[in-house]
């Protein structure tokens, strides 16, 4: 599936982020990471220690992985952002200002970022958004509505980018098998949640030629959940 193809992902360092630059390389993808936590020896492909929420350090390191990567972008995976579980009647507006900051701002920081160097026609990008954001339950006020802002900016810059013929859609996890989900949930049936490689499948098929007719999409990657 598309040997060579360059890709960059944010939130390399992460489960989800680290699964899927896991299977990119396994496909001959070429990948480039960015991450804010630091950067590791074992993992040179990843630029640590970046905040994308700053625009002029996602900039940075937008250009810098097209660089690494011979010129260009091919893919763009924006896996970056952040969760809280509060209740509104409980809870703080500094939570809800952290949520749209980490998935909302990151995001777009890192969309904006990157797209100059994202090759037309013929690239495309894929987002994280959330099954949370369709219906939200008890404490997933704040989380679930910032990825519903993920989901309306990934709608959005999918009809801005048809002339281009990028392509932009996101996927909809639910709850996803991390060890950090285990340990917030460890009484959960844990075998129905999604896995990380399974969810990177789904991101690296809307990253391919092989979904070059899907633009626009908000794909649920529920698990059996």
């Amino acid at each position: 599936m598309a040997d060579g193809r360059r890709i960059v992902v944010t939130g390399a360092l992460g489960a989800l982020g680290g699964a899927l630059v896991a299977t990119a390389v396994a496909r001959g993808w070429r990948v480039a990471g960015v991450d804010y936590a630091p950067a590791r020896p074992e993992r040179p492909e990843t630029l640590g220690g970046v905040d994308l929420s700053n625009p002029d350090a996602a900039g940075a390191a937008m250009a810098q992985a097209a660089e690494r990567l011979g010129g260009g972008i091919d893919a763009l995976a924006c896996v970056a952002g952040g969760f809280a579980w509060e209740t509104i009647g409980d809870g703080s507006p500094a939570t809800w200002e952290r949520m749209f900051r980490l998935n909302i701002g990151v995001t777009l920081a890192s969309v904006q970022a990157a797209l100059p160097h994202i090759a037309a026609p013929g690239g495309a990008i894929v987002l994280v958004g959330a099954g949370a954001a369709l219906k939200a339950g008890a404490g997933m006020g704040a989380y679930g509505a910032s990825k519903a802002g993920v989901h309306r900016l990934a709608e959005a810059l999918a009809e801005e980018q048809k002339a281009r013929g990028i392509r932009v859609n996101a996927v909809l996890p639910s709850i996803i098998d991390t060890p950090a989900n285990r340990a917030d949930m460890p009484q959960a049936d844990h075998s129905a949640w999604v896995t990380p490689a399974e969810l990177a499948e789904a991101m690296l098929f809307l990253l391919s030629p092989t979904a070059s007719g899907v633009t626009g999409a908000l794909l649920p990657v529920s698990g059996r959940v």
